[in-house]
């Protein structure tokens, strides 16, 4: 039986896992490893097997929805699945920089949707995002939400979510149309955290993102090299705010990763955080820190005095 604390993804009513799998990882493109089929399987099985019942996904994420599909769409009834739209319709074996840009038209928001269907072998997803926040007229001057509305309608999409950023967060979550947001936030970076606390009283279900910033204050600073360019000057930011910050009799033996992971769950407004990994290991002592729910409220509140969000 899983151990795994499980919360109320906002207006869906779908009961998730704290810890939900970002299956970014999978994508065996660039830096991320291509996994032999017998790894994926373990991973992908192993997610489930441990109690994980949310993963979220993207068209942009390489060979990650065809792995999907291959190796757990047998276990469909067992998880909720989560992707994203506006993407560019490629192959998946097309690298990141030659992409074509990502484009909100109803005719690319379908296709993209069909596409993942497909590749994940499913007649449904339970959530489709709207990829890199686009903006309000952006989404207007195509009438994307209408097309997943007629998709939702037509049974294939059954909740309509947005991965959004600043600037544009505060006139999504105005919007009152978004099921589910999907947010960046952690220790390191607490910018959204009041418009979390925000869209979960507005009745969206809140998916955090980087909810370890992807283990960058742990690893060596040269591998921030093999992330795409507009990925580093944050994460260096971060791996040197963490670095900077005293912090090591808040641990009390705990990694930071796990440290990281704890405050995330700790937000009182979140859902679910989605953590990515390639490594069983690693996944196994995610799941093992997430079961151990939040932080001490005095060392979650010390935590949040020392690593202060941006005014």
């Amino acid at each position: 039986m899983s151990t795994l604390p499980k919360a109320t993804l906002g207006r869906t009513g779908l009961e998730v896992s704290k810890l939900g799998y970002g299956a970014m990882e999978l994508r065996g493109l660039e830096h991320f490893a291509r996994l032999t089929a017998a790894e994926a399987s373990a991973l992908l099985n192993g997610v489930l097997d441990h109690g994980i019942n949310y993963i979220d996904t993207s068209p942009d994420y390489g060979y990650s929805e065809e792995l999907i599909g291959r190796h757990i769409a047998h276990r469909r009834s067992e998880f909720y699945l989560a992707t994203k739209c506006g993407c560019p319709v490629e192959p998946p074996d097309v690298p990141y920089a030659k992409r074509k840009p990502h484009s909100f038209t109803r005719e690319n928001i379908r296709a993209a949707v069909e596409q993942s269907l497909v590749r994940m072998r499913t007649d449904y997803l339970d959530v489709v995002q709207f990829h890199l926040s686009p903006s309000r007229a952006v989404l207007e001057g195509h009438d994307s939400i209408a097309e997943l509305e007629k998709l939702r309608a037509e049974g294939k999409v059954r909740f309509i979510g947005m991965s959004g950023t600043l600037p544009e967060l505060p006139e999504h979550i105005d919007m009152g149309v978004f099921d589910v947001f999907q947010i960046p936030y952690s220790l390191l970076e607490r910018e959204h955290e009041a418009l979390i606390s925000e869209a979960a009283r507005r009745g969206g279900g809140i998916v955090i993102r980087g909810g370890v910033s992807r283990g960058v204050m742990v690893k060596d600073e040269s591998i921030i090299d093999e992330y795409p360019e507009f990925l580093q000057a944050g994460f260096r930011m971060r791996r040197r705010l963490w670095h900077e910050t005293k912090i090591e009799d808040l641990l009390d033996g705990m990694s930071p990763v796990e440290f990281m992971l704890r405050f995330t769950i700790s937000h009182p407004d979140m859902t679910t955080t989605i953590v990515g990994t390639a490594n069983v290991e690693h996944l196994k002592a995610n799941v093992a820190a997430a079961a151990k729910g939040p932080l001490p409220r005095d060392v979650y509140e010390e935590a949040r005095r020392r690593f202060r969000a941006p005014a």
